[in-house]
């Protein structure tokens, strides 16, 4: 029987309401929660660890790096056929996508975790990983990069986002579609992911910061970051990937200042392309030097720029990593 690695990485799966406090807080430990999965000793040994307990906003770009790090010396065990890492929602998609850029297996790496905690009716921790451990099991997983697995569905940890606060099928790739999914305890996959990347890391040294693009604003926070000493910047504009005129003077002064700056939309599905000519357009910032973030979310795009200035300062080759050639 194959022998599955679950690692605890905290979240709402090990967490139950504190009276006192009348609000969950994390609570069970991985033997009690490993317990509620009944019958999965029929499918697969399990040897458990705890890496954290973590909630969600706890997580920081050095922890992920951690986590990498730790899941890949157990990995590297030739009696571990795969890993199932839980997480907290809150931040889940912005891990699996850090562990998909810097963990380059064969094996299955499946990043789940709960909706519910477990003091609540319909409490779905054991169920995902019920799931996650199948999907670990199963020969076609293998390959297919980091796996997110909520609600008997598989996404590709590039493509998934939480995209509701409290439903049991928070997580959805609104643009793309789950991979697979997981029916009577066998692993079924519908589609491939092509595009895969690996950035090998030894640290996490760069400071990136997010904004998101509204009407009428102007340079004033770029020009704070640009004061802070940051390393990189991701903007998430609008549609195609367009911002206010008013906003381009401080990205033409971040990139002579040689830090990059990566543009993506704010629009739930769609790539950014440099489609519009106007001040602020897509075709703007293209010839400034901005890089393109195709599908990504701006949470996800600041990770990549994280990993990416962590493993360089070439600008041509941080555009590369972004781009992939979808923009020749």
């Amino acid at each position: 029987m194959k022998k599955v690695a679950v690692v605890f990485n905290g979240g709402t799966i090990t967490m139950k309401v504190d009276p006192k406090l009348k609000a969950a807080v994390p609570s069970l430990s991985s033997e009690e929660i490993m317990a509620m999965v009944t019958g999965v000793e029929g499918f697969a040994t399990i040897e458990s660890f705890t890496f954290s307990k973590l909630p969600g906003p706890h997580m920081t770009p050095e922890k992920m790096l951690e986590l990498s790090k730790y899941l890949k010396d157990i990995l590297d065990r030739e009696d571990i056929c795969g890993v199932v890492v839980t997480h907290g929602t809150d931040s889940l998609e912005e891990t699996a996508y850090f562990l998909d850029l810097t963990l380059n297996t064969e094996k299955p790496i499946i990043v789940t975790g709960a909706m519910r905690n477990s003091s609540e009716l319909g409490y779905d921790g054991p169920a995902n990983l019920a799931a996650s451990i199948c999907t670990a099991i199963s020969e076609e997983a293998k390959g297919r990069g980091v796996l997110v697995c909520f609600n008997d569905e598989l996404f590709c940890a590039s493509e998934v986002t939480k995209r509701n606060s409290m439903s049991l099928n928070a997580f959805q790739s609104p643009l793309f579609g789950p991979i697979g999914i997981i029916d009577s305890n066998k692993v079924i996959f519908y589609r491939d992911s092509i595009r895969k990347q690996h950035i090998e890391i030894d640290s996490v040294n760069a400071n990136v910061q997010l904004i998101k693009c509204v009407t009428g604003m102007d340079s004033t926070l770029i020009d704070y970051c640009i004061e802070k000493g940051i390393d990189g910047l991701v903007i998430e504009g609008m549609g195609r990937g367009n911002v206010p005129p008013n906003m381009v003077p401080g990205i033409k002064r971040a990139i002579d200042l040689n830090i990059p700056v990566v543009v993506v939309s704010r629009c739930f599905e769609g790539r950014v392309l440099d489609s519009y000519g106007y001040p602020g357009g897509g075709r703007d910032l293209r010839n400034l030097g901005v890089i393109f973030g195709d599908t990504l979310p701006g949470q996800k795009a600041r990770i990549k720029l994280i990993v990416a200035l962590s493993k360089t300062r070439d600008i041509n080759e941080i555009k590369k990593i972004f781009e992939m050639e979808l923009y020749n």
